[in-house]
């Protein structure tokens, strides 16, 4: 897993290309610019930043033998601190890479590191019912239904129920 940096901007935006018309179904609607390396350039800034101010930190990920092309991405988002520390976890990875084990890999590791060096209790993931690929992942990953947030985010213009799935910093409890 590569952390978030400016330089990566390149490799992210073809991420985004290659995966344009996969990604589409899962996402919100994409504003003007999001296809360009300056876009994703302030993206990965604004990333870096997040880690810095302990509020989020995004993981890019690569295959061993291509180590300069980005497959996907893992991300600890809205990083809450007090008495919740919890936060949101996101992921994405190339169409023509699912299936492999890929993403169940990056999510566990994302985990360790929320549960370890992060110290959080708590991480909070949201799928579409219809994705059950993504749900299988979290499954494999120890993370467990709470419940039906309905019309929670909306994307690809349409605003979508989500599946609550959640995963606690407790050793053999789930």
């Amino acid at each position: 897993m590569l952390p978030a940096a400016p330089g990566l901007a390149p490799a992210v935006l073809d991420y985004y290309l290659r995966n344009a018309a996969f990604l589409a179904p899962f996402e919100p609607e994409r504003p003007a610019g999001f296809y360009t390396a300056e876009h994703h350039a302030r993206e990965l800034a604004a990333d870096v930043q997040r880690a810095a101010q302990g509020t989020g930190v995004r993981f890019y990920l690569a295959l061993k033998d291509v180590p300069g092309r980005v497959i996907g991405s893992v991300a600890l988002n809205n990083i809450v601190r007090g008495a919740f520390q919890s936060c949101f976890l996101g992921y994405k990875l190339d169409g023509a890479l699912c299936g492999r084990g890929y993403m169940t890999q990056a999510v566990e590791a994302c985990t360790r590191f929320a549960f370890g060096p992060a110290a959080l209790h708590r991480v909070e993931a949201n799928v579409m019912p219809r994705n059950t690929a993504s749900l299988r992942v979290l499954e494999k990953c120890g993370y467990r239904p709470e419940g039906l947030a309905r019309r929670y985010l909306r994307i690809n213009g349409v605003w979508e129920d989500h599946i609550h799935m959640v995963r606690l910093n407790e050793p053999d409890k789930g």
